[in-house]
């Protein structure tokens, strides 16, 4: 009686010894003409030595015997077959298979190589590999981790008993759906399914790949360090990065030279940020793609101002940072080039920001400053010359609150316009209001000398 195992490396066909073990070849003819083996793993396989599977669980602790279905858990181990007299029944030749527990149940292992018969007499011989022996080495050859499981899954994908006259009843209508076990708790690995790139791929190809995944790994830890504002960006086509200048070269020189290959956005030559001195390169930005690539291919080791240049499409995605730092609502302002530096870039791409924030800081400090004026109680004087006294009103008056709402006077109106014109940008200043109130101190004292 024979055994056709299809593993996912490759095909194995184990005879068996069905009249020197008759229970143990019973169980494991009862165990793959109901598929009980599909899906399992080789979750044990040492070079060399042994490669042992038939535990549905992928951890080596589990398995039955096909006594247990019928009889319960009870009949999950039985009896071992042990008879090391027998030449047929020892671990001499590469492939011999055998139950792998003290207790069989549903585990077994293939022997990896020939003389290991210090197994003898400790297991339970019950078949031969004849033919498959290729896929032995393979699976011999397979990386595994220290407890021997393979980084890549090797699975047992079907099990056919070849001329099963007696068990033809046991087998199911269909074969089992799925790759896994429904019992399998072992960790997930690499599926046997699996093929490297360098099998599927021709070298350009792979090259290729793995250059484009070199950079989406650099992009993303420029973004994590802050060199580059997205992980996604690209630096724009229609840039020229120019360096080897002379310090005397200036902007204006750069946009000369340049306008001849089509309209030029900008040149800017990168300065110091303290002395303003130039650092011998610059960024000429043009309006046209095409313009740009005209430029490269002829202004690259030119002479300006005894100088050779050296011409390049630009890297730099500074001036991208402006769009990113400010949100959407301002993605259409244009940054600039001198942001290559995080002292530059904090001085140059957010000048527009933090003058509009001073102005706004600079709003509300007035706004503040009128708020608090106008909630001071008003002189004595004042009311005087409303001709209201102590008598007629007091701060807990609800009057003098409304009067302290609409103002005292229209000479109080005519200071609180004064403050808000101030504030649009009209050259004043809150001296208005002190002078109105040393005009009222004045009053104060001379009715008080002529009472």
């Amino acid at each position: 009686m024979s055994v056709l195992i299809v593993t996912s490396v490759g095909e194995l066909v184990v005879d068996l010894h069905t009249d020197l073990c008759p229970r143990t070849t019973d169980n494991f003819l009862k165990l793959c003409q109901t598929k009980y083996y599909n899906g399992c793993l080789f979750h044990n396989v040492q070079k060399d030595f042994l490669a042992q599977t038939g535990d549905p669980t992928g951890t080596g602790r589990g398995g039955g015997s096909a006594y247990k279905l019928p009889y319960g858990d009870q009949s999950r181990f039985f009896n071992d077959e042990i008879r090391p007299d027998h030449p047929e029944l020892t671990h001499s030749k590469k492939g011999t298979v055998s139950m792998a527990s003290a207790g069989n149940a549903s585990q077994f292992y293939i022997t990896l190589r020939d003389n290991v018969e210090y197994l003898d007499g400790q297991h339970t011989v019950f078949g031969t590999v004849t033919e498959g022996l290729d896929t032995l080495m393979k699976i011999n050859e397979a990386y595994v981790d220290h407890e021997g499981r393979p980084f890549k899954d090797i699975r047992i994908k079907h099990t056919y008993v070849l001329d099963p006259p007696h068990l033809a009843d046991l087998a199911p209508e269909t074969s089992p759906v799925g790759r896994k076990p429904k019992d399998e708790v072992a960790e997930e690995r690499l599926e046997d399914t699996w093929v490297p790139l360098d099998e599927k791929l021709d070298p350009v190809q792979l090259e290729e790949m793995i250059r484009s995944k070199e950079a989406r790994s650099n992009a993303a830890i420029l973004e994590s360090i802050g060199d580059i504002p997205d992980a996604q960006v690209k630096p724009p086509e229609n840039v020229l990065f120019v360096c080897n200048l002379n310090r005397v070269t200036q902007d204006e020189d750069l946009y000369t030279v340049f306008s001849r290959f089509g309209t030029v956005a900008s040149a800017q030559v990168i300065r110091d940020c303290k002395t303003g001195d130039s650092l011998c390169y610059a960024f000429v930005e043009f309006e046209a793609k095409k313009a740009c690539e005209r430029a490269f291919n002829e202004m690259n080791n030119c002479l300006i101002d005894d100088r050779r240049i050296r011409v390049d499409f630009s890297q730099s995605v500074s001036k991208m940072w402006g769009k990113f730092r400010q949100g959407i609502q301002n993605a259409k302002k244009d940054g600039c080039f001198k942001s290559d530096a995080p002292h530059l870039r904090a001085r140059n791409c957010d000048q527009g920001s933090e003058k509009q924030d001073r102005q706004d800081t600079t709003g509300r400090r007035k706004i503040q400053k009128l708020d608090v004026w106008r909630s001071e109680p008003p002189y004595k004087c004042d009311l005087d010359s409303k001709g209201m006294h102590d008598d007629q009103t007091t701060y807990g008056n609800p009057s003098y609150s409304r009067h302290n709402d609409r103002g005292y006077s229209k000479r109080h109106c005519r200071s609180r316009d004064q403050e808000l014109i101030s504030m649009t940008g009209v050259t004043k200043n809150d001296d208005c209001r002190k002078g109105g109130r040393h005009k009222k101190d004045e009053r104060c004292h001379k009715r008080s000398r002529e009472t």
